[in-house]
């Protein structure tokens, strides 16, 4: 007669060598990992080196965004009711900045994105209404980089607030960036900004 317990225990042993044999001596083979960056399975690998971020980067400074003061609204009247509440067509606010660095040999750049909303008045209709919106970076009182933007928002509705966002990808500072630098965002009624 089989020895039925020899038998189920060679069966266990015999899969078990088996199991053994697939295994890989990288214990973290089969996850995809490699470098420490976790992949999935048949995916392309990361791009070009430039493409990481280092170190450096992260601890790298990168001049904070705020909203030059007095500039966070902007109202526009109909043709005769300037600073009248009835006469308000819209008003546009401000109401997030943030901004992303990316450093160079030499220099620097910025993304600055901005978020706001637009809410009609009294004599709001729909339709594409235009903001002068203004990016400005000073390193110790010298403007090093100003560039006004006219960016078009579409009103669909009069009846709420319409939101909006807007960035500029194009900051481009020479040197390094250092605590000296100040960057603003709002908008620009003066001559040049338009309505």
């Amino acid at each position: 007669m089989v020895n039925y317990r020899l038998f189920i225990s060679s069966i266990l042993l015999s899969a078990t060598a088996i199991v053994s044999g697939c295994q890989s001596d990288d214990a973290t083979g089969g996850l995809g990992v490699q470098g420490g960056n976790l992949q999935q399975q048949g995916a392309q690998t990361a791009g070009p080196a430039e493409d990481v971020v280092r170190e450096s980067e992260l601890r790298a400074f990168c001049p904070p965004v705020s909203l030059r003061e007095g500039t966070a609204y902007f109202t526009t009247y109909e043709k005769g009711g300037q600073d009248q509440p009835g006469s308000v067509i819209y008003q546009a606010s401000i109401t997030d900045v943030t901004r992303k660095c990316t450093y160079g040999t030499g220099s620097f750049g910025m993304t600055v994105a901005v978020a706001g909303r637009v809410v009609p008045g009294p004599k709001g209709n729909t339709g594409t209404i235009t903001m002068p919106i203004r990016i400005v970076a000073v390193r110790g009182g010298e403007v090093v980089y100003s560039k006004l933007f006219q960016h078009q928002v579409a009103i669909s509705d009069t009846a709420g607030a319409t939101q909006f966002i807007f960035n500029d990808p194009n900051v481009m500072i020479t040197g390094t960036p250092d605590r000296s630098i100040q960057l603003m965002v709002g908008f620009d009624e003066g001559p040049n900004g338009g309505r």
